[in-house]
Parts: C-alpha cells; sequence; structure tokens
C-alpha cells in the first residue's frame, strides 16, 4: 500500500513531545482518532474518554537497546546498527543480525552495501564482528553475524553483546531528528528487562505517550493491558522492505485476557504494529489465542486480515511504509487514505517522537469528550 501523499518535512518530529516546550509531558501529544471514515481531533490524555470499561490494551514490553555502535572495517569507519539476536533457531545465540551503515558527518547515517561474507568489523572492548550470510536470499541490507572477543572471551569467544551495547552503544538515530537522545528516552512505561539481553533495536514508539498517571487512571476506568513482547529489529528507512522474523512471546495469562475480551463485549486494542504481529501469531486454527512464544514471519495484510484485534493504536506512517498494510487490514484503505488526509490537513507530526492515531470500529461508543462513555473530568 503506498498512500498518494507527501509528507512535508517540517512535519517530521525532530524532538520528543517533552522537549518541545516548556511544561510539556509525555502525553502531550495530539490524537487522531478514525472511526471507520470519521477522524477526530484529540489529545492524547483525553485516552481515557475514547475507550470503555472492558476494553484491552495489548502493549508491548520490550526494552530498547543502545543498538548502535562505532566500527571499523580496515580504514573505513562504519555504524553496526545491531537488530536480532538469534537464538538455536537461527545460528545460535552468539550471533546477531546487524545493517551497517556509514556516518554521515552529522551524527546520523545513511544506507551501505552490506557484505561480503567474511568481511570483519573491528568494535570497541576488542570485540570483531564477522559478517556470515545475508539474513534473507536476495537482500544484502541485513546480515548474519558472530561476535567473538572482547572482556572475558579470551580473544577467541563469543562476545558479550548485551554488555557492549550497555557500554559503548547509543540509541538507532534518523536524520529527521534533531540530536542523539539518552536511552530513557527511548523506553516506554511498559518496557522490561529481558532476561538475555534481547530487546528492540528501534523503540515501540506507539506506547511512548503513555505515562504511569495515564495507565493508572486507565486502570481505574476498567480499562485492561495485555502484556506482550516483541523485539523489533532494524526498519528499513530507505527501502521499506516488508517485516522480517522477529521473536516474540504472549505469556499464558495475556492470552487468557484476550480470549476473555473477545468473548465479552470488550474490544482488544493494540498499541502499536509490533502487539499486532505478535497476538495475531498467537491464534491458533482453531481461532483461539494461545500462550506462544519462538519467531514469526508473519506479515499482515488486507489479504490476510486481523483476526485478533479490534483496533490499533500507532504512530503515522511514511507512505510508502508496509506498516501502512497492515493498518488497512485493521481499517480499511478508505479509513487511512481519510485520516492520513486529515492527519496533514491538521499539520499532526509523524515518527517516533511524533503524533499518534487511533484507529477504532465504527461502532465505537464514545464520540469524543462528550460521548455517552466519557467522563466529566476528561479534558
Amino acid at each position: 500500500m503506498t498512500l498518494a501523499v507527501r509528507v512535508p518535512e517540517e512535519l517530521s518530529a525532530r524532538v520528543p513531545a517533552e522537549q518541545r516546550g516548556p511544561g510539556r509531558q509525555r502525553d502531550d501529544v495530539r490524537l487522531l482518532v478514525s472511526r471507520g471514515t470519521e477522524p477526530a481531533h484529540h489529545a492524547f490524555r483525553e485516552l481515557p474518554c475514547l475507550l470503555r470499561a472492558g476494553d484491552l490494551l495489548v502493549v508491548n514490553t520490550s526494552p530498547t537497546l543502545a543498538a548502535a555502535v562505532n566500527g571499523r572495517i580496515a580504514h573505513a569507519r562504519v555504524v553496526v546498527h545491531f537488530s536480532t539476536r538469534g537464538d538455536a533457531a537461527y545460528g545460535g545465540a552468539a550471533r546477531w543480525a546487524v545493517e551497517l551503515r556509514d556516518p554521515d558527518g552529522r551524527g546520523t547515517t545513511r544506507a551501505r552495501a552490506g557484505g561480503p561474507a567474511g568481511t570483519e568489523v573491528r568494535l570497541p572492548g576488542g570485540v570483531r564482528l564477522t559478517l556470515e550470510e545475508p539474513l534473507s536470499p536476495g537482500s544484502g541490507r541485513l546480515w548474519w553475524a558472530r561476535a567473538a572477543g572482547g572482556a572475558g572471551a579470551g580473544g577467541r569467544g563469543a562476545a558479550d553483546v548485551p554488555g557492549l551495547l550497555r557500554e559503548h552503544g547509543r540509541p538507532i538515530r534518523y536524520s529527521y531528528t534533531e540530536r542523539d537522545q539518552p536511552l530513557s528516552v527511548h523506553q516506554t512505561v511498559f518496557a522490561l528487562p529481558s532476561a538475555d539481553g534481547a530487546g528492540s533495536a528501534e523503540m515501540p514508539s506507539a506506547a511512548r505517550p503513555f505515562t504511569a498517571g495515564l495507565v493508572a487512571e486507565l486502570v481505574s476506568r476498567g480499562v485492561q493491558f495485555a502484556p506482550v513482547a516483541l523485539h523489533t529489529g532494524v526498519a528499513s528507512a530507505e527501502v521499506h522492505e516488508p517485516p522480517y522474523p522477529e521473536r516474540f512471546s504472549v505469556p499464558e495469562a495475556s492470552a487468557r485476557l484476550i480470549n476473555a475480551v473477545r468473548a465479552g463485549d470488550g474490544r482488544v486494542i493494540a498499541v502499536g504494529t509490533t502487539a499486532v504481529r505478535a497476538v495475531e501469531s498467537a491464534m491458533g486454527p482453531d481461532g483461539v489465542v494461545r500462550a506462544r512464544e519462538g519467531w514469526t514471519d508473519l506479515v499482515v495484510t488486507p489479504g490476510r486480515g486481523v483476526r485478533v484485534v479490534d483496533g490499533l493504536l500507532t504512530g503515522l506512517h511514511e507512505p510508502e511504509a508496509s506498516h501502512l498494510l497492515m493498518l488497512e487490514a485493521v481499517a480499511g484503505r478508505a479509513a487511512i487514505d481519510r485520516g492520513y488526509e486529515e492527519a496533514l490537513r491538521g499539520r499532526y507530526l509523524w515518527h517516533e517522537f511524533g503524533d499518534v492515531h487511533l484507529l477504532l470500529p465504527e461502532e465505537g461508543p464514545a464520540e469524543g469528550p462528550h460521548g455517552e462513555h466519557c467522563f466529566s473530568n476528561c479534558p
């Protein structure tokens, strides 16, 4: 899906909401709400007015990694983006899917050709990274690579990549942002540390506007939360490739809660496309969501459709982004076209620090701050 729109450069969110003015907070983002083809404008802090008791928000608990590390190939400087940690199914935990980028002199990076196999990248702390094979046939952007050496490895054993990222890494940054940000800025309120050091190369950013206070208010109004995890890899910023296999986990308690809400009159609303991919991957042929973990290669398209979620809270995506196919699967092409036209007209901000879009079914119960399910103390 490609939208027939052009996003002006000035609509890229260059800094987080809380840095855009005195007194601003994380939930001071704008919220475009689409019920079918009817968009409405809200502030994100009004979200409790737009949901109802019994609704379920599925949230991604994957932490964001400091996934960008400087390195050298011979005398040339490169930046390594550590994307996805492997396991036994993908050549062992010592392997990572990585993307090599060229520094552009402005603190960000530009695309470079990957490979060839055997290329060695020298990293801080005596770590050596060796490219082994492309992540998928015909794609040279992401490569499986094995890291060796460094502290405690005796120069030959597998390197401690999570330790390398903690000591020498920084969050991945793209050219539309103004400056580097500390890792804490890239963590959502739902992020939980992973025992094996796995995490997301890029923030599950749809959840970023949530604050602890807003979560407490939602819970007090009867909105429930189901945590899942999907460790998202490096997006293809230049060519918008479809997503590749990623690690995910749907716990037993979350699976039961999702099934209970689907059996009642509540709505299952995913917070982010990563949450959609996780829960849709956990549904069996019988229509029941079960506890599951492993790798998913599911690509949600309009042809495949969605079987678990009723709605989606998501950021605003580039017109060429593959994520738009998932949005179309949730809400339909007409709703996405109309919503993006309205987002442009209203000058909403794009990307991970930008505004957000809530896609709800047309029969959604609340029509805004004055709907029958809203509360008097809502903004």
